[in-house]
């Protein structure tokens, strides 16, 4: 293998990537609804002059929801894909990973309410 195929696979390997998060964001209305909240969050982020630290706390809360969100798609692409009629096991599967978003979600708000509630509070009482 040359070099260069290498190179290309590396990048064949994002493109694919990309593509897949393309995918969801048209498909998936929850998804997209994520993708939302994630620029709310940002912007209300530099507005409030978040720290380092809270930042490291609110990028990592935003990737591990859309992270479990296509993780959460993927398995229900596949299930149906696999298995298109209704069975009990293939119900579980996409219980469990819809349960996987929720959890996910319920931390990315406890670390929202952790970080912003007090620097929100601060700016109100300012006011």
């Amino acid at each position: 293998m040359s070099e260069s195929s290498g190179q290309t696979n590396f990048v064949m390997c994002f493109v694919d990537a990309l593509r897949g998060i393309g995918c969801v964001l048209k498909s998936e209305r929850n998804f997209r609804i994520h993708v939302m909240a994630a620029v709310l969050a940002v912007v209300i982020g530099f507005v409030l002059g978040l720290s380092a630290g809270e930042w490291v706390a609110v990028v990592l809360a935003i990737g591990i929801v859309m992270a479990t969100e296509v993780v959460n798609t993927a398995i229900e692409y596949l299930a149906d894909a696999v298995h298109p009629e209704m069975d009990p096991g293939i119900r579980r599967a996409k219980d469990a990973a819809a349960g996987g978003v929720l959890i996910a979600s319920v931390a990315a708000a406890a670390v929202g309410a952790i970080v912003y509630l007090p620097k929100l509070w601060e700016w109100v009482s300012k006011s």
